[in-house]
């Protein structure tokens, strides 16, 4: 991505009010939160034309937001993802090397007579 679109990318996140970092959801939030403050059917201002205007705003803010996401391209391997190296483990496997040979988290039951 240039310049140009990073800085529409980041109008837009100003529009709809959101973080550095948001999920879709959190997009998806904000959209519906501030369409239902400034929908003209809706709002409470007598301007009509600066609600249009906000509306208008605040849906091609949303567009770019959700067409950059849909376009991106999440990694699908640990490998892409960073998180390679010998000391990655699965959950289970991570639990097993740590505490795999404890009796009390092993599941073998010992008495002590």
């Amino acid at each position: 991505m240039n310049a140009g679109e990073w800085q529409a990318i980041e109008r837009a996140r100003e529009v709809l009010r959101l973080p550095e970092r948001a999920s879709v959801t959190e997009i998806k939030r904000n959209y519906r939160r501030l369409c239902k403050q400034h929908h003209p059917d809706t709002a409470a201002t007598s301007g009509q034309e600066a609600v249009s205007e906000q509306m208008y705003r605040i849906t091609a803010a949303y567009e770019l937001l959700m067409r950059h996401c849909n376009e991106y391209r999440f990694p699908l391997t640990r490998e892409e993802a960073g998180e390679a190296g010998p000391d990655i483990y699965d959950p289970e496997d991570w639990w097993q090397v740590r505490f795999g040979q404890d009796p009390l988290w092993s599941g073998r039951k010992t008495r002590r007579r």
